[in-house]
């Protein structure tokens, strides 16, 4: 039951991101048809695709993409072999836990500062637009953490050629 409610949190955030995607190209295409339909250039498609872009790719690394479809600099770990790859992640997983646990209250307190300001054209107000980069911290910290526990207890990732497509794997 567990396995079938995570898969369907996953559908649904890759749903986020797919309607994140659709709202930058109709806001391309509105933007297009304006300045060169009408001659009316206007500023506010230019605003929400920036927006969209921004929560597509912080949504789509904190809640969409599999640990195996990370990219990873493992050339020295994959032919130093597995206990040394081991070591190299778990204190690489660590290193990156203590700096964004370190960044963490900066963040917040920047965030939560930006209350203040509002966008050009929308009127939003930019504590929701940069909100999503505490979710992007908050899951790079829990990934790193299920990394460092899977080091440790002596299991290394698979690499994205050592893994199947099959629904949830």
């Amino acid at each position: 039951m567990l396995q079938s409610a995570r898969a369907m949190l996953h559908r649904f955030a890759e749903a986020v991101a797919a309607a994140l995607l659709a709202i930058i190209f109709l806001a391309f295409l509105a933007q297009i048809a304006f300045r060169y339909f009408f001659n009316w250039p206007v500023g506010w498609t230019s605003e929400v695709s920036l927006i969209a872009w921004l929560w597509l790719v912080l949504w789509g690394a904190s809640l969409v993409l599999k640990d195996h479809e990370e990219i990873r600099l493992d050339i020295l770990t994959e032919h130093a072999g597995p206990r040394i790859g081991r070591v190299a992640t778990a204190l690489g997983s660590l290193a990156v836990i203590v700096l964004f646990v370190i960044s963490l209250p900066a963040t917040w307190s920047y965030v939560s500062f930006m209350k203040v300001e509002k966008s050009s054209y929308l009127n939003l107000r930019m504590d929701y637009v940069y909100g999503i980069y505490m979710l992007f911290v908050v899951a790079v910290i829990v990934r790193s953490g299920a990394a460092l526990v899977r080091a440790v207890r002596g299991r290394q990732p698979k690499s994205a050629e050592h893994v199947s497509d099959e629904p949830g794997r």
